[in-house]
């Protein structure tokens, strides 16, 4: 694959599979040289392949096979049960899946759309950082954490040093080679294990969110910042009651619907929020049933 590609990694899921192929039908009509971008999709159902090249015969792609049973004994319950689905701990395996030759991936989730030439994204200068991504100093950075990890010195020793604040994962510019020479996925692995055993042992959880908090605990405080235009994110609304939220001040290059309310199954729904409006050009619903 030529150093030319820009490289972007995304999952294929069964109850995601309409967004995934919204977000890449969204990076192709807005990319500058769509014709440079290659996809690498991360699923466990061979099947859903045959979806992408009907949908898009021509995209230039691989598909990988991410076996659940890698992280079914790390994933701890979460506040909302699709956190728990283990391809959401599949980019944590990144830097093992694709080819060594890739040094650079762009991950997106699947309830997003890019409206912007993704080739800005790829030129990000990650400045010697592992992961780059938005920025939100604004969030309450504690309420990722239990009062358990805040309250142990050891655990909570973790961000000294550090300016930490909150990133959401569902957008990074990743530097491969960075990531398997300081052997990030091991670091988040470990995280997970201290969530499990605290939550087995009665010794008490670290945090309730899913695949978040371990990025967090690793990378926070240390992640090269991205302006926010590239992560307009929780369109979705609140993980409870599913509200609508509104945009973001300022410009808008990717539009995120992290949240539990997704825009296709509000428009089916006829309950759609008015932002789920710029989600459906996207939608190629019709040619991938």
């Amino acid at each position: 694959m030529r150093p030319s590609l820009v490289h972007i990694a995304i999952t294929l899921d069964e109850d995601y599979l309409r967004g995934s192929v919204a977000a890449v039908h969204s990076v192709l009509r807005h990319a500058l040289c769509p014709e440079n971008v290659f996809f690498h999709f991360l699923l466990y159902d061979n099947s859903l392949e045959s979806v992408i090249h009907t949908s898009f015969p021509a995209l230039r792609f691989k598909a990988y096979f991410f076996n659940p049973d890698k992280v079914r004994g790390l994933i701890s319950t979460s506040v909302r049960l699709a956190l728990e689905h283990p391809l959401n701990y599949a980019r944590n395996y990144l830097a093992d899946m694709l080819d060594p030759c890739v040094r650079r991936v762009i991950y997106l989730d699947s309830d997003l759309v890019v409206v912007d030439d993704v080739g800005k994204l790829w030129r990000t200068d990650l400045r010697g950082r592992s992961v780059g991504a938005p920025e939100y100093r604004h969030a309450n950075f504690t309420k990722y954490f239990t009062e358990r990890f805040w309250l142990d010195p050891k655990l909570a020793g973790t961000f000294t040093g550090r300016k930490a604040c909150y990133f959401n994962t569902g957008v990074m510019v990743i530097d491969l080679e960075r990531w398997r020479l300081f052997g990030h996925t091991r670091q988040i692995e470990r995280w997970m294990e201290v969530q499990k055993a605290g939550s087995n042992d009665g010794g008490g959880r670290i945090y309730e969110l899913g695949s978040l908090p371990p990025f967090l605990l690793v990378f926070a405080g240390n992640v090269a910042s991205i302006d926010q235009r590239w992560n307009q994110h929780g369109l979705g609304g609140d993980n409870v009651i599913g509200s609508c939220r509104d945009l973001h001040p300022g410009p808008v290059s990717l539009l995120h619907w992290s949240g539990s309310g997704k825009p296709w199954i509000r428009l089916d729904a006829n309950r759609c929020c008015p932002l789920d409006a710029l989600w459906a050009p996207y939608d190629l619903y019709g040619l991938t049933t």
